[in-house]
């Protein structure tokens, strides 16, 4: 009953997921050089099984653009896609097996300034990726987000391409369907809860179907082809599609190879959900703290289904979870329901989904893109000094000029190198106290020591965590000499759910507070 109790939140926001990952999911799968059915089953394990067993509230999951590459390297080299799906379910298995052995702590060690520069930087790439698209220019897949791309142009040049492949519908499509978001965020949900309750993303698809549908005999010259569509795959009969679902080549369980791209894409496909968790906790409006080891079990399991039924490694995807928290998703309920929405309009409405222009999706995502990296968090990110602002921008950088996981990896270098720079392993970090005040109420002080890094954040968060409801909560700064960011965050965190669990919390001295805000 809890999932269902934000349904009128949920409901709206996983059909916005839904009409953003179905693009996704083709063409991450065209990307990955696999058949386009098997990125749609990846959504749709993702979404239902991955969003059932996921601790996440408003983390969605299927295939990933950071795989991509990978993918398409394996099925190479394995030489036949049963072959790599049986990689796949081992791959899930290994995650199932790092989950129960608590490998999920890793992702309290990614610093802030670089989560906060995954969010900017894919909202970047996502705008750039999307120009091209908006103007009917479809040689690139959707979702691919790696600076060279697979039709041999990179992000900037395939925008310089587009001048010579304009199409005017597309045009126009865009631009209606942008002016319908723009419009619905900024000026109707304010005018009335009806426009809160039908989302814009539903209304811009809707027009872009109608267009679609009515432009060959109205306007034969604006006309789609299907080339500026979605396209899926469309079986006729229910036996096509169990021709559709491939299952693992099982005699191949003692190839070295196989394992060899299993435990690639076990480490990979676990550090690029670990950084969607966190970058997601970090947008989250309500500061839920997901449990990173139930989300590797998660995975996993959510991988050995693909793999079972013929689909790609699935991750939590920041694109998809960012979507669900901007169009106001409150549970997993919306995430699993992306998935229902998946399974539903692919087998039985196939149809209707192939009238859809890319370029209406383009705008839904340039919303999406710009939501992640506004102008504001640039201002923000300045005004906290080079030690964040540094890293932050090197990651937006390597993002867009290399790929996610490289860029991730260039930010992360530069961080610990400025951590290194103020010699965050001086001193211990955080000592505690507890007593029984006069009121009776249990009283925790914890003492933090002359240097505290992000390294620390995750006992923190696990010692703020395990407080007792009732109690009162003494943060003590008062011989730090340096504290960073992420745990100023984390104080401040603390203090605004306090609250919810009848804790009192002072911080001593009070600017730990002022700059945590």
């Amino acid at each position: 009953m809890n999932l269902l109790r934000h349904l009128r939140n949920d409901l709206p926001a996983s059909m916005v997921v839904f009409f953003v990952a179905v693009p996704l999911c083709l063409g991450i799968a065209l990307a990955s050089g696999a058949p386009l059915f098997s990125g749609l089953i990846a959504g749709i394990v993702g979404g239902i099984v991955v969003g059932a067993i996921s601790g996440s509230s408003l983390g969605v999951s299927g295939p990933a653009a950071g795989l991509a590459v990978i993918v398409l390297l394996a099925i190479e080299r394995l030489g036949a896609f049963p072959t790599f799906l049986l990689a796949v379910f081992l791959a899930g298995l290994i995650q199932l097996v790092m989950g129960l052995g608590r490998a999920g702590v890793l992702g309290y060690f990614f610093p802030s300034s670089v989560i906060k520069g995954m969010l900017a930087g894919i909202g970047v790439i996502i705008v750039l990726k999307q120009i091209p698209h908006a103007f009917g220019y479809d040689a690139d897949p959707e979702g691919e987000l790696q600076f060279v791309q697979p039709d041999g142009e990179n992000t900037l040049s395939s925008i310089w391409s587009t001048l010579d492949h304009i199409q005017l519908g597309a045009c126009i499509v865009a631009a209606v369907a942008l002016g319908i978001l723009i419009l619905w965020d900024t000026v109707l949900v304010k005018k009335s809860n009806l426009f809160k309750i039908v989302p814009g993303p539903l209304v811009a698809v809707s027009f872009g179907i109608a267009f679609q549908a009515l432009a060959p005999s109205l306007f034969p010259s604006l006309a789609l082809s299907g080339d500026h569509l979605v396209q899926v795959p469309v079986p006729k009969t229910w036996g096509e599609v169990g021709n559709l679902i491939t299952t693992p080549d099982w005699s191949q369980w003692s190839n070295p190879a196989v394992w060899t791209v299993a435990i690639t894409i076990a480490v990979v496909a676990s550090l690029e959900t670990l950084l969607c968790v966190a970058a997601t906790d970090k947008l989250d409006p309500d500061k839920h703290v997901t449990p990173t080891n139930r989300e590797l079990v998660a995975q996993g399991s959510g991988n050995m289904v693909s793999g079972l039924i013929g689909g790609l490694p699935i991750t939590q995807v920041i694109v998809r979870s960012s979507a669900n928290i901007q169009s106001g998703g409150k549970t997993k309920t919306s995430a699993i329901l992306h998935g229902v929405w998946l399974a539903v309009f692919v087998l039985m409405l196939p149809w209707l989904l192939n009238m859809i222009p890319l370029a209406v999706l383009a705008s839904i995502l340039f919303v999406v893109g710009y939501k992640l990296a506004r102008p504001a968090l640039f201002k923000q990110m300045w005004g906290l000094g080079m030690a964040q602002f540094l890293p932050f921008i090197v990651t937006i950088l390597g993002i867009v000029f290399t790929d996610l996981l490289t860029g991730i990896g260039i930010g992360m270098a530069l961080a610990i190198f400025v951590i290194l720079r103020r010699n965050y392993l001086n001193s211990h970090f955080l000592h505690i106290e507890e007593s029984d005040d006069a009121d009776q109420r249990h009283h925790v002080r914890m003492k933090l020591s002359e240097e505290v890094t992000f390294l620390n954040k995750g006992a923190i968060i696990k010692e703020l965590d395990a407080v007792p409801a009732g109690s009162k909560v003494t943060i003590d700064t008062t011989a730090c000499v340096s504290i960073d960011q992420d745990i100023l965050e984390v104080i401040n965190e603390f203090k605004q759910n306090a609250p919810s669990r009848d804790i009192e919390v002072s911080v001593v001295p009070v600017w730990a507070t002022t700059a945590a805000a």
